[in-house]
């Protein structure tokens, strides 16, 4: 299994040489008075370096004008084969990129050898969704006798209905509602149009009519989705709401508001839907985005064969 950042261990090397030293020092200092950089930051660059320096000098490097892209190269295989995830490896090459840029401007080093080194590759990670089955015990287990049931019920409706992101959801106001068109104006870069099932009109109008008048406040403001103090849920009130609704549904999945966006494009490709029309839906700018739903599907259809073929 990779490793983390955070896993990564402090080691007890032995110091730098002098001149590897002097040029790490001056890199961090610019990097915290020139370019305003946290002090995370420059943490996380001097422990990136520090591990490349020592390694330069294991190599019987001294001397930056002598680096080579394979004794960087060299590095990232060590770092690699001892666990670490891409992720870290990426920032890491990021970090060695950054300091020889830095010594190339300031005319102490005549070239920069990570020129032609590309990061690796991060495996894209596909998204977690729900069943049709696991959805359906989703939306029946706010409790609608009550007010605030009557709003998480629209929530979870309208959330996976659209398949919106939780900050487009947090931010609806009574105009972006047009259900006497079956549409939803997404407050989004570009304002996108989505159409909305008869479940999801349905609930979030009973939610309208009944439970938001009584959370109406004077200081309200035209924010459809309102907590108890007549103010706007934030992200965290969403998760809440979500969690609490999978809990009492005994869904053991991890859910979150991108869990009902992701299983809103899964059943839309599941049920036909191509990827253009399904980019269009989410917002997305790049097809590339939305192609590892793609992916999902491919995923779901091999473990409908492998349940239900005679010899899968």
């Amino acid at each position: 299994m990779a490793k983390s950042e955070s896993s990564e261990q402090a080691t007890s090397d032995p110091p730098l040489p002098s001149n590897l030293e002097t040029s790490l020092a001056s890199f961090l200092t610019s990097m915290t008075q020139e370019k305003g950089l946290s002090h995370n930051t420059v943490d996380a660059y001097r422990r990136d370096l520090t591990r490349y320096l020592q390694s330069l000098a294991q190599q019987e490097i001294h001397s930056l004008d002598q680096v080579q892209p394979e004794h960087i190269t060299a590095l990232l295989h060590r770092l690699r084969d001892t666990g670490l995830s891409p992720a870290t490896l990426a920032r890491n090459l990021s970090s060695i990129k950054r300091f020889h840029i830095y010594l190339l401007v300031q005319g102490t080093s005549q070239y920069d050898p990570t020129e032609a080194l590309e990061p690796p590759k991060l495996a894209r990670k596909i998204p977690a969704f729900l069943t049709v089955a696991e959805i359906e015990k989703l939306m029946e287990s706010p409790d609608t006798d009550e007010p605030l049931g009557m709003r998480d019920r629209a929530i979870l409706e309208l959330l996976y209905a659209a398949g919106l992101r939780v900050s487009e959801l947090i931010a609806l106001e009574r105009s972006n509602l047009l259900f006497d068109r079956g549409l939803l104006k997404v407050p989004s870069k570009g304002e996108r149009l989505v159409p909305l099932g008869r479940q999801a009109i349905f609930h979030v109008e009973i939610y309208l009519r009944t439970a938001r008048t009584l959370l109406f406040k004077p200081h309200s403001n035209e924010t459809v989705f309102l907590n108890v103090h007549g103010r706007g849920l934030s992200r965290m009130s969403i998760w809440k709401i979500i969690r609490a609704a999978a809990d009492k549904a005994g869904i053991a999945k991890d859910v979150s508001p991108n869990t009902l966006r992701h299983s809103f494009a899964t059943h839309l490709l599941e049920g036909g839907a191509n990827l253009r029309d399904i980019q269009e839906l989410l917002g997305h700018a790049a097809i590339s985005t939305t192609q590892v739903y793609a992916h999902v599907d491919s995923q779901y259809l091999k473990d409908i064969h492998r349940s239900y073929h005679p010899r899968g």
